[in-house]
């Protein structure tokens, strides 16, 4: 026998650890048609009942407010219950909040049961629910149990396999007896015509009605209370140190990604890389030989790079999710955030984007809110994330001399200024979208503030799982594919390519220890790519860039960070390059293609940050985007904007000073 069970319940009720753990790992996780908004649906066997379970997005009520709630309710409208479970998970701790929801679905007239969460937080707090006589007063059965402490849930076993009979509340919150006894034709007709009289007086009889439910069936005993969360918020949410507290996990958390991903990026780096060199000496050499080694191999390495950072970033997350930190954060940051077009939930995500922008955008899957997560999205690449390091340091070692002021080093100052640029143009550009984005869901930001728990490492090794699979199997397809496009570009060109040996080979002049130098740099002079390069040359003249400075900036759209390492190869220069400082005196040695004079200027050198700082030149952050998004007209807008913007900047920087 098969049977569907669907979760409904607010945020922060533990309706997702539930879901963990009745369907454990036989869990999917996907989006609703054309939206991003999550829903998973997993499997589990009772017995020898085959249970589908359903887990929607946690709302506030029925009446929607944002696409989260107006998914929900479309969800149970036209979905077909009539044989399902409707599992309402309600939070022990918020009781009264939750039966607000609770009641509005279970009048839409499915089979519907209450589990109550949070069953220790209760006893620790001195509250008692008597759930016969909440059974009662709700004409539905009502059962306690705990996530956490993995408790109850052969409760809810045993609840699932009952033929639970549809029972109405004994109030009617309508206009008339008709309309209550089809609450889903009234909700549709009240949401169709906002009558927002006729939605406060629903709003005030079932208030009422849940004081009177709640009168005798639960009692609080502050005596019995052994609760320390109120404390603890007297220092957490603190006008001044909840601040302080806050910006000093995020530097801890910034800086153990950055530390403890170093290591199994460098494994993956060096594991990837003896791959792809054994696949060189394995394969016979040919086309074919050369695009699964420097094509498919590196693309792929280029996804799994991102996997330590991405699996340690959603660790913290979930961390802070887990403990109930959280939500204090988010509610500490949200005026802030707000007067930008974002909310609290936007912190996260922009911090992390000073690692990588990839984790970042996929980190705005706990805003609700549809324009401010569009806004997050679409704004946080403009924080300097680690891959502009490499072209920072690199162009601020040519430009900027060794010299201090004030006790500061000028090239330590520069590198600080390019941050805080990336930080300025960020909310900038967030408040013009502000303006610009339209919806038809206002701001209202109301987060439940859960107790202070142990975290549960399951549920975060699930979110972790889930997330770093997402990326690695989605995103990856498109990082793979664009870098065999630029594989094929840079390893192929016109007939001087292809005679580059010959040519090299038969001139005497040149030294048997510099030919092979010589023939790399014929063909990158003459491969498609540069090809390309010299084509778009009168774009980027204006700039102050060559044409070769044109197919580092036309390969890095892959990643920023390629923009070095092609500009090394088409300099021809073949010398360690661990010395970042040593990869300077290469650049500061180039002539200008056209010009003959020092390619790599104070003019040029300035553009090119600038050119940087706020280009989207990341084939990731575009794939990801896309993802979260479902939109190619926000991914184009992102990139058009940023490419528009970081051209302008880099035009004014060099016309000015050159």
């Amino acid at each position: 026998m098969n049977k569907k069970v669907v979760l409904v319940g607010n945020q922060n009720v533990g309706k997702t650890s539930l879901f963990n753990l009745l369907s454990g790992a036989n869990q999917k996780t996907g989006n609703y048609p054309g939206v991003t908004v999550s829903k998973k649906s997993g499997s589990f066997k009772i017995d020898h009942l085959s249970i589908e379970l359903i887990d929607l997005p946690g709302i506030a009520n029925l009446n929607p407010t944002s696409l989260d709630e107006e998914l929900v309710l479309n969800y149970l409208l036209t979905e077909d219950l009539s044989d399902a479970l409707v599992l309402f998970v309600a939070s022990a701790i918020d009781l009264k909040n939750s039966l607000y929801l609770f009641s509005q679905v279970k009048d839409l007239g499915f089979s519907t049961a209450l589990a109550i969460n949070f069953e220790d937080q209760a006893v620790k707090k001195g509250i008692k629910i008597d759930t016969e006589k909440l059974s009662e007063n709700l004409k539905c059965p009502v059962i306690l149990f705990s996530a956490r402490k993995n408790s109850g849930i052969k409760k809810i076993h045993e609840l699932i396999k009952q033929d639970i009979p549809v029972k109405k509340l004994p109030v009617n919150y309508t206009k008339s007896e008709d309309q209550w006894e089809n609450y889903q034709s009234f909700i549709k007709e009240l949401n169709e015509t906002n009558d927002k009289k006729l939605k406060r007086q629903e709003a005030i009889l079932r208030h009422q009605a849940i004081e009177k439910w709640l009168k005798n069936a639960v009692t609080i005993s502050k005596s019995d209370a052994t609760d320390i969360t109120s404390s603890l918020d007297k220092l957490f949410l603190h006008p001044f140190f909840g601040y302080v507290i806050f910006a000093t996990i995020l530097l801890l958390i910034f800086q153990s990604v950055f530390w403890i991903a170093s290591f199994p990026m460098d494994w993956i780096d060096l594991g990837m890389g003896n791959l792809i060199e054994m696949s060189r000496e394995a394969l016979p050499k040919g086309m074919l030989s050369d695009l699964i080694s420097d094509g498919l191999l590196t693309g792929i390495a280029g996804v799994v790079i991102f996997i330590p950072q991405i699996a340690i970033l959603f660790f913290f997350f979930g961390l802070l999710e887990e403990t109930g930190y959280m939500s204090r954060a988010v509610f500490l940051m949200d005026k802030v955030m707000e007067k930008v077009g974002m909310n609290g939930k936007s912190v996260v995500p922009l911090i992390s984007s000073f690692a990588c922008a990839v984790p970042s955008i996929m980190a705005t899957r706990t805003i609700a809110n549809q324009k401010e997560r569009l806004i997050t999205i679409l704004v946080a690449p403009l924080i300097t994330c680690s891959a502009r390091i490499p072209v920072y340091t690199v162009i601020i070692y040519v430009i900027i001399p060794e010299e201090s002021f004030l006790g500061f080093g000028l090239q330590g100052l520069m590198l600080f200024a390019m941050y805080l640029l990336g930080v300025i143009t960020t909310f900038i550009a967030a408040w013009v979208f502000k303006k610009i984005i339209k919806t038809k869901y206002k701001k209202f930001f109301i987060i439940p503030m859960p107790d202070y728990l142990v975290p549960n490492f399951k549920n975060i090794g699930y979110n972790v799982w889930n997330n770093t699979k997402s990326f690695v199997l989605n995103a990856g397809k498109i990082i793979v594919a664009v870098t065999i496009i630029i594989f094929l570009l840079q390893s192929y060109g016109n007939q001087r390519y292809q005679q580059a040996e010959q040519i090299v080979l038969t001139d005497n002049s040149i030294p048997d220890e510099q030919k092979e130098r010589a023939i790399n740099k014929i063909k990158s002079e003459n491969s498609y790519l540069a090809a390309i390069g010299q084509t778009i040359e009168p774009v980027i003249r204006p700039l102050g860039y060559d044409w070769k400075m044109g197919i580092g900036v036309l390969a890095s759209i892959a990643a920023r960070e390629v923009f070095v390492g092609t500009m090394l190869v088409v300099y021809g220069s073949e010398e360690d390059l661990e010395d970042e400082k040593y990869i300077s005196q290469i650049f500061a040695k180039q002539t200008h293609a056209r010009t003959g004079k020092k390619a790599y200027n104070f003019a040029t050198g300035l553009s090119l940050l600038l050119f940087y700082a706020f280009s989207l030149q990341c084939m990731s952050t575009i794939a990801v985007t896309y993802k979260e998004t479902q939109s190619l007209k926000w991914t184009a807008i992102q990139f058009i904007y940023m490419t528009g913007l970081a051209y302008i900047a880099a035009l004014i920087a060099y016309q000015l000073l050159k």
